[in-house]
């Protein structure tokens, strides 16, 4: 598989494929409440390869790496479970190289996430993909949950019924069309 939106290369240049990654990520609402991120990496290479341990021989355009992670979150993005798969690995101690990840559990996704997850995964207690994948993961997860945690904002009300949003930012200003629109009840029109 190559890249669709690549640019062509230089003319008269040929190229010669020596490695694919591909790694993806799908977010998901769950049927309790809860949030699921989960990610994968996946590396080929079009030639038979043999990983330095010298052990086997990983043939042309079979997995060396098919690697990955489910992260189960709440609205608040605060993580509740963790689970990994490693169904392809260049070495025997590989498929040991997620049980840090339970690490994770009760972290907030957002901001300091990227420190948090180096300072509980330490390299050599974790497989380096399933830590390289947690970073995007986060950005996945957030742009997965926050229109649904916009929408709980929109929707909050203080002890009078009025929403919360209305004159918190100048477009929800109380003479705004927003307000008119979404809250016509709340809106004050601008007195000349």
């Amino acid at each position: 598989m190559s890249i669709e939106s690549s640019p062509p290369s230089t003319p008269g240049v040929t190229r010669e494929p020596l490695h694919a990654r591909h790694i993806a990520f799908e977010a998901f609402r769950r049927s309790d409440g809860l949030f699921e991120v989960e990610g994968q990496v996946t590396d080929r290479k079009p030639n038979n390869f043999t990983p330095p341990s010298g052990l086997r021989v990983v043939r042309a355009n079979e997995p060396i790496h098919d690697i990955g992670l489910r992260v189960v979150f709440d609205l608040d993005m605060i993580v509740r479970a963790v689970s990994t798969f490693i169904r392809a690995y260049p070495y025997r101690e590989c498929p040991g190289g997620g049980e840090s990840l339970q690490a994770l559990v009760g972290l907030r996704i957002g901001a300091g996430w990227s420190g948090e997850v180096r300072k509980r995964l330490p390299p050599g207690d974790t497989c380096t993909h399933l830590r390289e994948l947690l970073m995007p993961l986060a950005t996945a997860a957030i742009q997965a949950v926050n229109p649904l945690r916009s929408q709980a904002l929109l929707d909050a009300t203080d002890a009078n019924g009025k929403p919360l949003k209305i004159d918190s930012c100048y477009a929800y200003g109380a003479s705004r069309e927003l307000v008119m629109q979404r809250w016509p009840a709340f809106h004050r029109p601008v007195r000349d």
